[in-house]
Protein backbone atom coordinates (compact mmCIF):
# COMPACT_ATOMS: atom_id res chain seq x y z
CA UNK A 1 0.00 0.00 0.00
CA UNK A 2 2.59 2.30 1.16
CA UNK A 3 4.86 1.83 -2.07
CA UNK A 4 1.74 2.16 -4.50
CA UNK A 5 -0.71 4.53 -3.43
CA UNK A 6 0.45 6.79 -0.61
CA UNK A 7 3.85 7.56 -1.56
CA UNK A 8 2.45 9.06 -5.14
CA UNK A 9 -0.23 10.90 -3.64
CA UNK A 10 2.15 12.66 -0.93
CA UNK A 11 4.18 13.56 -3.70
CA UNK A 12 1.80 15.22 -5.56
CA UNK A 13 1.10 17.34 -2.02
CA UNK A 14 4.63 18.88 -2.53
CA UNK A 15 3.64 21.06 -4.82
CA UNK A 16 0.71 23.33 -3.89
CA UNK A 17 -1.57 25.62 -5.73
CA UNK A 18 -0.07 28.94 -5.63
CA UNK A 19 -0.89 31.17 -3.36
CA UNK A 20 -2.22 28.41 -0.90
CA UNK A 21 -0.83 28.81 3.07
CA UNK A 22 -1.73 25.97 4.66
CA UNK A 23 -0.72 22.02 3.72
CA UNK A 24 3.05 20.04 4.18
CA UNK A 25 6.08 20.28 1.91
CA UNK A 26 8.90 17.08 1.61
CA UNK A 27 12.58 17.26 1.32
CA UNK A 28 13.04 14.69 -1.14
CA UNK A 29 14.89 12.58 1.03
CA UNK A 30 12.33 12.55 3.29
CA UNK A 31 10.10 10.05 1.06
CA UNK A 32 13.26 7.79 1.65
CA UNK A 33 13.05 8.31 5.63
CA UNK A 34 9.17 6.74 4.92
CA UNK A 35 10.57 3.99 2.94
CA UNK A 36 13.06 3.15 5.36
CA UNK A 37 10.25 3.04 8.47
CA UNK A 38 7.80 0.88 6.68
CA UNK A 39 10.31 -1.10 4.92
CA UNK A 40 11.52 -2.16 8.45
CA UNK A 41 8.27 -2.64 10.23
CA UNK A 42 6.77 -4.13 6.81
CA UNK A 43 9.69 -7.24 7.68
CA UNK A 44 7.36 -8.23 10.53
CA UNK A 45 3.73 -6.86 9.77
CA UNK A 46 2.45 -5.14 6.69
CA UNK A 47 -0.68 -3.75 8.56
CA UNK A 48 1.50 -2.22 11.49
CA UNK A 49 3.76 -0.56 9.07
CA UNK A 50 0.64 0.81 7.10
CA UNK A 51 -0.69 2.15 10.46
CA UNK A 52 2.80 4.21 11.41
CA UNK A 53 2.70 5.90 8.04
CA UNK A 54 -0.81 6.41 8.24
CA UNK A 55 -0.52 8.21 11.82
CA UNK A 56 3.10 9.99 10.58
CA UNK A 57 0.56 11.57 7.53
CA UNK A 58 -2.38 12.68 10.25
CA UNK A 59 0.52 14.05 12.60
CA UNK A 60 1.87 16.18 9.54
CA UNK A 61 -1.51 17.10 8.66
CA UNK A 62 -2.27 18.54 11.99
CA UNK A 63 1.41 20.23 12.57
CA UNK A 64 0.70 22.24 8.66
CA UNK A 65 -2.61 23.40 10.80
CA UNK A 66 -0.49 24.33 14.14
CA UNK A 67 2.94 24.39 12.92
CA UNK A 68 4.15 25.91 16.34
CA UNK A 69 3.13 22.61 18.08
CA UNK A 70 6.39 20.99 18.38
CA UNK A 71 9.35 21.48 20.46
CA UNK A 72 12.66 22.55 19.32
CA UNK A 73 15.89 20.35 20.13
CA UNK A 74 19.39 22.34 20.20
CA UNK A 75 21.10 19.41 20.47
CA UNK A 76 20.16 18.74 17.10
CA UNK A 77 20.14 21.85 15.06
CA UNK A 78 20.31 25.53 15.60
CA UNK A 79 18.04 26.13 12.94
CA UNK A 80 14.52 27.13 13.59
CA UNK A 81 13.24 24.00 13.00
CA UNK A 82 10.52 22.25 15.07
CA UNK A 83 10.11 18.81 16.29
CA UNK A 84 6.78 16.52 16.90
CA UNK A 85 6.81 12.48 18.34
CA UNK A 86 4.68 10.40 16.10
CA UNK A 87 3.36 6.95 18.10
CA UNK A 88 5.85 7.52 21.49
CA UNK A 89 8.78 6.35 18.33
CA UNK A 90 8.93 8.92 15.57
CA UNK A 91 10.38 12.09 15.16
CA UNK A 92 8.88 14.22 12.43
CA UNK A 93 11.50 17.70 12.14
CA UNK A 94 10.22 20.42 9.96
CA UNK A 95 10.33 24.08 9.47
CA UNK A 96 7.26 25.66 10.92
CA UNK A 97 7.78 29.01 9.05
CA UNK A 98 8.09 27.51 5.94
CA UNK A 99 4.54 27.88 3.77
CA UNK A 100 3.83 25.40 3.06
CA UNK A 101 5.21 23.70 6.05
CA UNK A 102 8.95 21.81 5.49
CA UNK A 103 9.06 18.16 6.77
CA UNK A 104 12.81 17.86 6.19
CA UNK A 105 13.24 14.44 7.91
CA UNK A 106 11.76 11.64 10.02
CA UNK A 107 13.79 10.05 12.59
CA UNK A 108 13.22 6.83 14.16
CA UNK A 109 13.47 8.69 18.42
CA UNK A 110 15.98 6.52 19.28
CA UNK A 111 18.26 7.14 16.60
CA UNK A 112 21.63 8.18 17.18
CA UNK A 113 21.58 12.28 17.52
CA UNK A 114 24.69 12.98 15.95
CA UNK A 115 23.27 10.86 12.73
CA UNK A 116 19.92 12.93 13.20
CA UNK A 117 22.38 16.28 13.43
CA UNK A 118 24.78 15.24 10.47
CA UNK A 119 21.20 14.92 8.59
CA UNK A 120 19.96 17.38 9.36
CA UNK A 121 22.56 19.31 8.20
CA UNK A 122 22.71 17.93 4.84
CA UNK A 123 19.62 18.32 4.08
CA UNK A 124 19.42 22.46 4.73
Amino acid sequence: MWRGGIQKAARKERAPPIGRMSGYAFHPDAFADLDEIWEYIAEDNIDAADRVLADIHSTRTTLAESPQMGHRRPDLTTRPLRFHVVRDEYLIAYAPAEKPLWVLAVFHGRRNTRLMAAVLRDRE
